[in-house]
């Protein structure tokens, strides 16, 4: 294969969280005395950070608001939110194929990483991972392109020897603004055009698809 590290985003590319992410938004909406919207209307704002997704939906950039909102969701998700969430069908195959292949896998998500962590031991599927790089609980500021440029230190990995795998535009334009190869699927939570917008170096369709371009990646 061409590439010796695969960074993996977790939300909307190898989980679908959807429902425990919408109902813990709604839920936190609701304890600052807003009225949430539907779920439906809410899939927009997984995968972004969350502080990011507040200060839209709460129209404020007061931090002890958004705190407050933050500690509201989080509360849920602890004991409830993290498993409401399914398995991208065909994922655990992908990853099996990919370290077989000899790639070193990584996650790099917006989640924190203790939520993350979580989450792929619930779904059987840490083993997968050297490592997990996202932000801590009181992280404040960062970007996938920071997330990213911190398991490219930490791995000591070439950028062009590295691709990210996303379902969103931040997870490209983080791969890019790090030299980084980019690759996004279509099965996440992107919205209409925003992938095509985003001009990843290369859109796979299903997790098959993905294993099929990487071993024939040289």
């Amino acid at each position: 294969m061409r590439f010796k590290h695969l960074f993996f985003d977790l939300d909307g590319t190898l989980t679908h969280p959807h429902e425990g992410i919408t109902r813990c938004i709604q839920h936190a909406l609701k304890a600052a005395g807003v009225e949430p919207p539907a779920a439906t209307e809410l899939l927009r704002f997984v995968g972004p950070p969350l502080r990011d997704s507040f200060a839209v939906l709460l129209a404020t950039t007061e931090d002890a608001r958004l705190d407050q909102a933050l500690s509201a969701y989080r509360a849920r998700f602890d004991t409830i939110g993290i498993f409401e969430n399914s398995l991208c069908p065909g994922i655990p195959v992908a990853l099996e194929r990919l370290a077989e292949g000899g790639l070193q896998l990584s996650v790099v998500t917006a989640k924190p990483t203790v939520f993350a962590r979580r989450v792929l031991e619930h779904f059987g599927l840490a083993a997968f991972f050297d490592g997990v790089y996202g932000p801590d609980l009181a992280s404040r500021g960062y970007t996938k392109a920071s997330l990213i440029r911190a398991a490219l230190e930490a791995n000591r990995a070439l950028p062009h020897l590295t691709a990210m795998v996303g379902d969103r535009a931040e997870d490209i334009a983080g791969a890019r603004d790090n030299g980084v190869h980019s690759i996004a699927v279509a099965w996440g939570y992107a919205t209409d055009g925003e992938l095509a917008a985003a001009q990843p170096d290369r859109i796979v369709r299903s997790p098959r698809e993905l294993v099929e371009y990487l071993e024939r990646a040289a």
